[in-house]
C-alpha cells in the first residue's frame, strides 16, 4: 500500500501542477484485489463517518488508531490543496451481540469496499460503501444503501459510486433525482464488448442521464481492465489502452463546465428538424424480416436481422420489443464486414441479475450469422444510421462505439414522452463496432 500511495503522491503533484481541483484514484488501487474474508484484514482500516466526525487526519493522526491510509491521504489533500477521491477497504463493528437480528456478519464485523473523500485542506468530507458487490468476498453489502454526496467550493456537489454500482439504480439514481449532477466513479472494470466496454457504458451513462462523470479504472491487463475518462454531456477526455500497450497508469487531466440545475432522464428534447426517420403510420411496411434469428450476445439470447446492402430499413422484435434501424453504408467503406440489429428484453442472469432492454447494431465477428453478438475490436465499415427503440423505462443509456475503442458523440439522442428513444449519427470518424440504446428495468430487477 506504501508502493502505491507513492504513485498517489506523484500523480497527485501531477495533476496539481496542472490546475486540477479534484483527483480520483480507481477502485482497488492502494490494496489490489482477489482477497477473502480474511486474507484482507491486514489492510483494512476503520473510517470515521464524516456525518459523525469532523476529523482531518493529517492534523490529528492520533484521534483515532490504526489510520495510516487515512492521514497519508490526507497529507496529500492538503499538500497539494486537491480534493483527493480513492478507493479503500473500511471495518466497522457491528451489533451481532446486542442485535442477534441484525445483518451481522458471524465475525460481529462489517467490511465495506469504500470510497473516502479528502478536502484541499485535509479534512474528511465523505464515506461511501459499495451497495453492489461483484463476485467480492472479502466485502459485506452495507445494511441500507448510502446516498453519499459532498460539496466543493469549484463544482457544487459531487455524488459517489463504485463500479457495479453503474448497472444498478441505488445509489446512481437517487443521487440523480436529488439533483446531483456531477459523479465520481472509481472502478475496476471487466470490458465486455460489445455492449459493456468501460468508456463506452461511462460515455453512455453521462450522455443517458445528463451528468458529468470522473471515471477511475484500474490497469490489469490479464483480467481486461482498461479505460477511464471525463465525460460531460458534451464532450469527453479519455484513455483506453489496447493489448500490447506498456501496462502504466495514465494521468487524465480537463476542463470541464460546472453542471447546473436538475437534469431528467428521459427528458423530452424538443428539435425542429426532422429526423429524417419516418414513424410508425406513415412508414412504408417493414415486416418482420423472415432472415429474423437468434443469437448469443453478452449471454442473452437477441433477436438480429442482417443489415444487407449499402442501405436500408429494418425492425427486429423481442416479443413486444421492437428495434427499429434506417441505414446507409459510406460510399467510401469497401468492406464486406457482416453487421447485424439485434433486439433483446428480459432478465440478465449471468454475472449479476438484472432487467434490461436493449437495441443494438452490431458487426458481427465473422462471415456467418452466428458470430454475431461475439465481441469485436476493430471495424472498418462507416454507416449513417437512424437506431430506434420503444422502452419500457426512462432510464436508456446511448452508445457508439468505434473501431479501437474510439468513442463517437451522437449527433442526436431523442426521448420522447411513450418511451420511444432515437439515436441518429452520420459521418462517422472510425469503423463501426456498435452503437446501442441500453434500457434499464430498475423496477423488474427484483421481480
Amino acid at each position: 500500500m506504501r508502493k502505491n500511495l507513492a504513485v498517489y503522491e506523484e500523480q497527485a503533484a501531477l495533476a496539481a501542477r496542472q490546475g486540477a481541483q479534484i483527483v480520483v484514484f480507481p477502485e482497488d488501487g492502494l490494496h489490489g484485489f482477489n482477497f477473502s474474508r480474511a486474507s484482507i484484514s491486514g489492510y483494512l482500516e476503520t473510517i470515521p463517518d464524516p456525518q459523525v466526525d469532523t476529523w482531518n487526519p493529517c492534523v490529528e493522526p492520533e484521534r483515532f488508531n490504526s489510520t495510516e491510509v487515512q492521514q497519508q491521504l490526507s497529507c496529500m489533500a492538503r499538500r497539494h490543496n486537491l480534493y483527493v477521491v480513492a478507493n479503500m477497504p473500511d471495518v466497522q463493528p457491528c451489533p451481532l451481540k446486542s442485535d442477534p437480528t441484525s445483518s451481522c456478519p458471524a465475525d460481529g464485523r462489517w467490511q465495506f469496499n469504500t470510497n473516502v473523500v479528502f478536502r484541499s485542506d485535509g479534512l474528511l468530507v465523505a464515506r461511501y460503501h459499495k451497495q453492489n458487490l461483484y463476485f467480492e468476498e472479502a466485502f459485506d453489502t452495507p445494511p441500507q444503501p448510502e446516498i453519499i454526496s459532498f460539496d466543493t467550493p469549484f463544482a457544487g456537489k459531487f455524488g459517489l459510486f463504485i463500479c457495479f454500482d453503474i448497472l444498478f439504480y441505488e445509489p446512481k439514481v437517487t443521487l440523480h433525482e436529488r439533483g446531483v449532477r456531477q459523479m465520481i466513479f472509481p472502478t475496476a472494470w471487466m470490458n465486455q464488448l460489445p455492449l459493456l466496454d468501460s468508456v463506452q457504458f461511462q460515455r453512455a451513462f453521462s450522455l443517458g442521464a445528463g451528468v458529468t462523470l470522473l471515471a477511475a479504472n484500474i490497469r490489469n491487463d490479464r483480467l481486461i481492465m482498461t479505460g477511464s475518462g471525463i465525460y460531460t454531456p458534451f464532450g469527453a477526455t479519455y484513455h483506453h489502452a489496447q493489448s500490447g500497450d506498456p501496462e502504466e497508469g495514465r494521468l487524465l487531466v480537463a476542463r470541464i463546465p460546472v453542471l447546473g440545475g436538475a437534469a431528467e432522464y428521459g427528458k423530452v428534447e424538443e428539435t425542429a428538424t426532422d429526423s429524417g426517420y419516418c414513424h410508425h403510420d406513415d412508414c412504408p411496411s417493414s415486416p418482420l424480416p423472415s432472415s429474423t434469428f437468434t443469437s448469443t450476445m453478452m449471454y442473452d439470447p437477441f433477436k438480429f436481422a442482417l443489415l444487407n446492402g449499402t442501405e436500408g430499413n429494418l425492425r427486429v422484435c423481442d416479443g413486444t420489443f421492437c428495434c427499429r434501424l434506417q441505414f446507409q453504408r459510406s460510399p467510401q467503406t469497401k468492406s464486406d464486414e457482416l453487421y447485424a440489429l439485434g433486439a433483446f428484453t428480459g432478465k440478465h442472469t449471468v454475472n449479476g441479475v438484472y432487467a434490461v432492454q436493449v437495441c443494438a447494431v452490431v458487426r458481427c465477428a465473422g462471415s456467418k450469422a452466428s458470430s454475431c453478438g461475439q465481441e469485436v475490436e476493430e471495424a472498418e465499415t462507416q454507416l449513417d444510421f437512424v437506431l430506434e427503440g420503444e422502452f419500457a423505462s426512462k432510464y436508456v443509456y446511448p452508445s457508439v462505439l468505434g473501431s479501437r475503442y474510439i468513442l463517437e458523440q451522437p449527433q442526436r439522442v431523442e426521448k420522447n414522452k411513450d418511451g420511444r428513444v432515437t439515436l441518429k449519427h452520420s459521418n462517422t470518424t472510425a469503423g463501426l463496432v456498435t452503437a446501442c440504446l441500453y434500457g434499464r428495468l430498475y423496477h423488474l430487477d427484483n421481480e
